[in-house]
């Protein structure tokens, strides 16, 4: 695997790859990340080498997806730990630039991509802000990088949905890819956030999928969006959860669950101590 962290060597290497000398064109894959890499990152990677013939990964703190007061100075940067991992999963290309080389311009004066209307509510309402970061990221490593398809983690559900309306919204010839999460033994999504849990937290933090689990089933049971809503926030703040919100809604749209909706999909972001923890579960909703 090359380590590279500059974009003309970047768009040398990606050339000289994607148009070997007397063969066809290679298909290329992309798996943007922020580093600090799981297990769940690597499933990405794995994914991305069974899609094309090279894949490209990056690690980049974005500082235009982080709000004031968020974690964007403490959020741990380990790239040595990160490319022997992507390196042993499969990776061809790290491409680990710093903030100076990305962005020439001032954040304050930069252009950027402001995200549909996919990304309102949710942590769209919470984080303000957070999803145009993400889509001009996004935006500007599908240019250098120019891939076939791009793969992301379906924990962060509606960043996904984001992602997917900006290469429709804006025509970039890149296939969308959603992977499964990854989950620790006893449930918990993998997360490069869950370093932050005290060890009493990461004993708790497991309720978090177990309430999205209870809600599906009463969910398929028949009870109401709106009781089974509540017995969940019920079950958070008995474990200790602040919740962000806990919400049911369209899988494919996003827009609020309906009782015409069959195929739903449950959302949560809920606070433990001070981390911040996603999850999500679909759930096949009976007819009324």
């Amino acid at each position: 695997m090359r380590l590279i962290s500059d974009i003309s060597t970047l768009r040398h290497a990606i050339t000289t790859l994607r148009h070997p000398v007397g063969q066809p064109a290679r298909r290329i894959a992309l798996v943007p990340t922020m580093g600090n890499l799981h297990d769940g990152h690597l499933s990405l990677v794995r994914q991305a080498r069974e899609q094309a013939d090279i894949v490209i990964a990056t690690v980049f703190v974005n500082p235009l997806q982080f709000g004031e007061g968020e974690d964007f100075d403490q959020y741990p940067r380990t790239l040595e730990a990160d490319a022997a991992k992507l390196d042993g999963a499969g990776c061809d290309i790290l491409f680990a630039p710093a903030a100076d080389d990305l962005f020439p311009a001032a954040a304050s004066d930069m252009t950027r991509v402001v995200a549909g209307s996919v990304s309102q509510g949710l942590c769209g309402a919470k984080r303000p802000g957070h999803f145009d970061g993400v889509v001009t990221i996004i935006s500007l490593l599908f240019n250098l990088v120019q891939p076939d398809t791009a793969i992301f983690g379906e924990k962060d559900y509606q960043q996904l949905q984001v992602i997917k309306a900006l290469v429709r919204d804006l025509h970039f010839p890149v296939e969308v890819l959603g992977a499964p999460i990854v989950r620790d033994h006893d449930g918990l999504a993998l997360s490069s956030r869950n370093g932050y849990l005290s060890d009493v937290e990461r004993a708790t933090a497991p309720a978090l999928y177990r309430t999205l689990v209870c809600i599906k089933e009463l969910l398929e049971q028949g009870l109401s969006h709106e009781q089974a809503l509540e017995e969940g926030i019920r079950q958070l703040d008995a474990q200790g959860f602040t919740a962000d919100y806990l919400e049911l809604r369209d899988r494919h749209t996003l827009v609020p669950a309906t009782e015409d909706t069959r195929e739903g999909i449950l959302l949560v972001a809920a606070y433990l101590g001070t981390t911040r923890l996603l999850d999500n579960l679909k759930v096949e909703l009976p007819v009324a």
